[in-house]
């Protein structure tokens, strides 16, 4: 909360403001020179209070805790150079789509190899080459299909925020409540380590789950910082550095917690807006080939648009997103916590 009107400042005095599509709403266009690059000042904060965490405790930090922090700080990189370029040339093109692309494999794949090693004493590795929802089921699906399938899971979430981050606070506050979720997820998976209590029933083989919470907590306290300033109207956008970035923290926590399906459930906004996307460009494409001429299934596509276009004001739109936001981690939580609840 401190730190971000400084980097406002920063930012306002280099002349890095917000480029607008000419295709998105009209309404948009009062939003062009706000400051962006917002991201930059979660992504120090969250490095910061994780490592303050860990100095005031003296504990040393874990390999699942800097392996999600590294994802999130790669891909924030990555987003950095695409917002750089965007603000350096006056466009609202950054990097190509193939070279974003390019850097979002880079980071992945680094995560994604290193997450099936560095066993613990218990020969636990951070991440397994299963599929997961509550926890790890069926068989292994063989290191080469867990980087590819980690490789989608990065790149779908994280274009996935990109795709949320359309209006201010849109993203954040979403983001936020996900979370939130992962440092409740993470300290229920350590209350009920296989490694404190072998015997108990349904304990979780999760290699470092208090250290995943606080990941999870130091970058919500990040957003949350940032949030106050992004809250409509909006002084400050993330840009590409804090929503490839929060992408990358939401999946990282989802794979080491051993949670990958239950993300689709406690990200549901995310998923539903970007599910919006695919539904009208893929609609739009089949309506040309065969009439000639595309239909579409929204006034625009993300979902927000539509709703802007039909008349709601801004804030009734991210208020009503983050109250269903709510419901879906809701649920999500409550699934989480479903195999718990006493039988018969």
């Amino acid at each position: 909360m401190v730190g971000t009107p400084l980097w406002i400042r920063i930012v306002r005095r280099l002349g890095y403001g917000q480029m607008i599509r000419e295709e998105g709403p009209s309404a948009h266009y009062d939003k062009r020179g706000t400051p962006t690059m917002g991201g930059t000042v979660f992504i120090v904060g969250s490095l910061v209070g994780y490592a303050a965490a860990h100095v005031f405790t003296r504990t040393p930090p874990t390999v699942s805790g800097l392996l999600v922090l590294m994802l999130m700080a790669g891909l924030g990189l990555v987003g950095f150079v695409d917002d750089y370029i965007k603000v350096f040339k006056q466009r609202s093109l950054g990097l190509r789509s193939g070279a974003k692309m390019i850097g979002i494999i880079l980071v992945g794949v680094v995560f994604a190899v290193a997450s099936l090693n560095f066993p613990n004493g218990y020969d636990v590795t951070p991440a397994t080459d299963q599929l997961s929802f509550l926890r790890d089921f069926g068989p292994s699906i063989g290191p080469y299909l867990f980087v590819l399938w980690a490789l989608f899971l990065i790149a779908a979430v994280s274009n996935g925020v990109n795709l949320t981050d359309g209006l201010d606070g849109l993203a954040a506050g979403p983001a936020a409540m996900v979370l939130a979720a992962y440092v409740i997820i993470g300290n229920w998976q350590l209350r009920n380590s296989c490694f404190n209590d072998a015997l108990a029933p349904n304990c979780y083989s999760v290699r470092d789950p208090l250290d995943l919470a606080v990941v999870a907590a130091a970058v919500l306290g990040g957003v949350f910082g940032f949030l106050w300033w992004n809250a409509p109207p909006a002084k400050v956008f993330m840009g590409d550095t804090g929503s490839l970035a929060l992408g990358g923290v939401l999946v990282g926590l989802a794979i080491l917690t051993r949670t990958q399906f239950l993300l689709a459930i406690l990200a549901g906004l995310i998923v539903m807006i970007t599910l919006s996307v695919m539904i009208q460009v893929g609609v739009f494409r089949v309506t040309q080939k065969l009439t000639g001429t595309g239909k579409r299934v929204f006034k625009m596509a993300p979902l927000q648009h539509h709703f802007e276009l039909s008349g709601w004001a801004e804030t009734t739109i991210v208020v009503r997103f983050w109250l269903m936001s709510a419901l879906f981690v809701a649920i999500g939580v409550g699934l989480f916590y479903l195999e718990w609840m006493p039988k018969g």
